[in-house]
């Protein structure tokens, strides 16, 4: 049951939804976490209220502890079912309890998130309505991160629009090295390039590829985003150069932020 402060329905035409989840294997209480005096949920909703054409913004959470300090700061909490899987099905729960026509999707463990790559994300979707969603993406260039599973890339065609991602090294650069030389060379040829889990949607389709059932390439690899590519949906991957886009899943990522958002003050 979808629970919002004020009335479940919102007129706003664009809404961007935080998903933030309590537990957490490597860093558990990950959203509550003190980031120079404020927790990382509020140093997120603070970037993404910078956000030019937003018209309303959410955190969506099945725990209270969250809500509450969300709450407290002033932003607006949605409680939504413990039973998702996935960060997706918990946006699409609060967009299916709104009429936004375009729906962002911002991780709640990006503080250092720069609003402008969130608007760049968000101008393609605005543009043209039958855009289904769009995501971001940044250069690779580093061989080790090339290499990481962790690290999920991408290739688009000509139009920008995501061929596929995967955790391993794509492009493959074709000669007589190994995987690192082949590595090396996509960095080289500037054809590296890491996705950032940003999403805008258009709110039909979020709902819609909420409603997909898993496929084998997801389950495969791992990502979400492969199910939108096997049932013919457009991801439209727009570059950006990787400002603010670390991710906080480790106590050491955590250490990393603070010290970053130190140096910005």
């Amino acid at each position: 049951m979808l629970r919002t402060r004020g009335a479940q329905k919102t007129s706003s035409a664009v809404v961007a939804i935080i998903p933030a989840r309590y537990g957490s294997t490597r860093l558990p209480g990950k959203p509550l976490s003190d980031i120079l005096g404020k927790p990382m949920i509020q140093r997120v909703h603070e970037r993404v209220r910078r956000v030019r054409g937003l018209d309303r913004v959410l955190v969506a959470t099945d725990d209270e502890r969250i809500a509450a300090v969300v709450r407290g700061f002033g932003g607006e909490a949605a409680m939504t079912s413990p039973a998702h899987a996935t960060g997706t099905d918990r946006l699409a729960e609060v967009a299916r309890g709104s009429d936004a026509r375009i729906v962002v999707n911002v991780q709640g463990d990006t503080p250092l998130l720069d609003p402008d790559a969130i608007e760049a994300a968000l101008a393609p979707v605005l543009a043209e309505p039958e855009l289904e969603m769009a995501t971001l993406s940044v250069p690779i260039t580093d061989v080790e991160e090339m290499l990481s599973p962790s690290a999920v890339k991408v290739v688009t065609d000509g139009s920008g629009d995501a061929l596929y991602f995967s955790r391993s090294p794509i492009p493959h650069v074709r000669g007589d090295g190994g995987p690192r030389e082949a590595a090396a060379a996509a960095l080289r040829l500037g054809l590296a390039r890491k996705h950032v889990g940003l999403y805008a949607y258009q709110r039909a389709a979020l709902l819609r590829f909420a409603a997909l059932a898993p496929t084998a390439l997801e389950k495969a690899e791992g990502l979400e985003q492969l199910r939108a590519l096997h049932h013919g949906m457009r991801i439209r991957v727009v570059e950006t150069e990787g400002r603010g886009t670390v991710a906080v899943d480790t106590p050491d990522d955590l250490e990393r932020v603070r010290a970053l958002l130190g140096a910005e003050h």
